[in-house]
């Protein structure tokens, strides 16, 4: 992988395996992680640590790039330090978990910074997402690192590798690297850059800034997680900040209201870090970047303090939080109970929101002299009456709304003089796909919502109501709602 700032955009979905990972000052023996939110703002926010510092005596090198940037953060279901090793009893009871772990990875998130590095978008991937793992069948997101460890580890061995710190090294790096290629696969994001921060990081992350404000909407008490907590507003840290972020038993909607309390947490680390007892404070920025040169995990090639520098420019930008979208929260597999999404769905989703907010479509000469038909083929209720809102906001004349034949694709169908109807319309519906009908006559567009409709009352927005703004201001206020730095959102 190219280094931030120094040639054209890197690109580590390739076939050839990720390098190993190291901590931020030492190469680590084992990279395991448990919750990449934090990673998140390690990445974001101490960069903006590391520019203060700079001011106060220190120095940092400073990358240019006209490229965008796509980071991987990956949490694991690990039971380890940094270096392998295992954490002691009493450590683990610290945490909240027990001594069994895994290489199931807890938390999945793709961290987008534009090319001027005005703009970040974080997208959470859940980790029960039924998707294509390469080369071996479908299975739940969380289990492709697993995987791909797993069968280098028997390889290795069959090699005549018996030394436990090779075997576990080189079989984590292919589980990473299985991960990145289903994640590439997925999103169809090449992704540049791994992050990951251990059980034990995330720990001494929420320490060293002295905790989260959270809210929670009813009580809790989940014997699988640790998490023991009443409703409302509460401060959390340690290990009862890591149980906050890994519960899923006993949560309505199971791994995706987990996924919405990972961005609440998100978003109360944000205010905590870029609160001015933080920024202002030589001694609690220390001990923030001391956690995190002792857990954060980055991949060989990455000059991560150029990169810290360049987000500098997030300080009059955005960054924005989002899950992407799901077809079905309660989807049967082979592998037990999952979360079914579709690659195109999700592509799309992705690419509009890294893209940012595309400019109002112009209404064609014709707009008004043509109808419109939309017809639901998905067994999702009231779906076509929700585009036909948005399409008569649109100043778009409606005709038949209803049910239609049961289909997998969205499209927009027209006849080939009305390309620049179907144009408009796609562009209302979010960019869906149009197709010439020649059957159809002139003058009549028709809609078809297939599996891979972007249902607005299914799926979570991208854009929060308020994103954060790294120079302290207010920023604009967007008409969708969703996860807030400025304010405490109380979740499940």
């Amino acid at each position: 992988m190219a280094q931030v700032g120094r040639r054209a955009r890197p690109d580590i979905t390739a076939t050839t395996p990720l390098r190993s990972l190291r901590p931020t000052r030492r190469r680590s023996v084992a990279a395991r992680a448990a919750v990449a939110l934090s990673s998140a703002l390690v990445l974001l926010l101490t960069g903006f640590g590391w520019s203060l510092l700079g001011d106060l005596g220190g120095s940092t090198s400073s990358a240019n790039d006209n490229e965008p940037v796509d980071v991987l953060l990956v949490g694991m279901d690990g039971r380890t330090d940094a270096q392998g090793n295992p954490l002691p009893p009493e450590l683990l009871r610290e945490l909240r978990t027990e001594d069994s772990g895994s290489s199931l990875t807890d938390t999945v998130m793709l961290l987008h910074v534009s090319a001027d590095r005005t703009r970040a978008v974080a997208h959470s991937l859940p980790r029960d997402s039924y998707v294509a793992v390469p080369g071996h069948g479908s299975h739940k997101l969380n289990a492709a690192y697993g995987i791909g460890k797993a069968q280098e580890r028997r390889r290795l061995q069959s090699d005549g590798v018996d030394d436990q710190a090779d075997l576990e090294r080189l079989s984590s790096d292919a589980g990473r690297d299985l991960l990145v290629r289903t994640v590439h696969q997925l999103t169809g994001v090449d992704i540049n850059h791994v992050a990951e921060v251990n059980l034990l990081g995330f720990y001494e992350l929420t320490t060293a800034i002295g905790g989260v404000e959270v809210c929670l909407n009813q009580p809790v008490d989940d014997p699988y997680s640790g998490a023991r907590f009443a409703a409302g507003r509460q401060e959390v840290s340690g290990g009862d900040a890591l149980a906050f972020v890994r519960q899923r038993h006993g949560l309505p909607r199971g791994d995706l209201d987990r996924v919405q309390r990972q961005q609440a947490f998100l978003a109360g680390f944000a205010e905590r870090v870029l609160s001015a007892g933080t920024l202002t404070s030589p001694a609690k920025l220390q001990r923030l970047l001391n956690a995190v040169e002792r857990s954060v995990v980055l991949d060989d090639d990455w000059d991560v303090l150029g990169f810290a520098g360049d987000l500098t420019g997030l300080a009059g930008g955005n960054i924005q939080f989002g899950t992407i979208p799901v077809a079905d929260p309660e989807y049967d597999t082979p592998d037990g109970q999952a979360v079914k999404v579709l690659p195109q769905s999700v592509r799309r989703a992705i690419a509009r929101a890294n893209e940012g907010p595309p400019p109002p479509p112009s209404k064609p000469a014709d707009l008004e002299t043509t109808t419109v038909e939309i017809f639901n083929g998905t067994s999702t209720t009231g779906m076509a009456a929700r585009a036909e809102e948005e399409l008569r906001d649109g100043d778009v004349v409606i005709g038949h709304v209803g049910n239609g034949p049961e289909t997998t694709e969205s499209r927009v169908l027209h006849h080939p003089n009305d390309a620049d109807v179907a144009e408009y319309v796609s562009g209302l519906l979010g960019s869906i796909p149009t197709a010439v009908d020649p059957s159809l006559p002139m003058g009549n567009v028709r809609v078809l919502q297939g599996k891979d409709y972007d249902d607005p009352e299914n799926i979570q927005e991208f854009a929060p109501r308020a994103p954060i703004r790294l120079d302290g201001q207010q920023a604009p206020l967007p008409t969708k709602s969703g996860i807030t730095a400025d304010e405490i959102p109380c979740v499940n």
